[in-house]
């Protein structure tokens, strides 16, 4: 495995944890999903690139 595609797993994860359907994130609102969304779509585009 890459690290790119390391790294993408590790984002989809985390983006996962920080949607605010979960108790602990309510409070949050949509700003860090959105952000954490926008950073996976650049890994993304990167790593089919051949970037990453």
């Amino acid at each position: 495995m890459s690290i790119g595609t390391i790294l993408i797993i590790i984002l989809i994860l985390v983006l996962i944890g920080a949607v605010p359907a979960w108790p602990y994130s309510r409070g949050w609102g949509y700003g860090p999903s959105g952000i954490l969304g926008i950073i996976l779509i650049v890994v993304l585009i990167l790593a089919l690139m051949g970037r990453i």
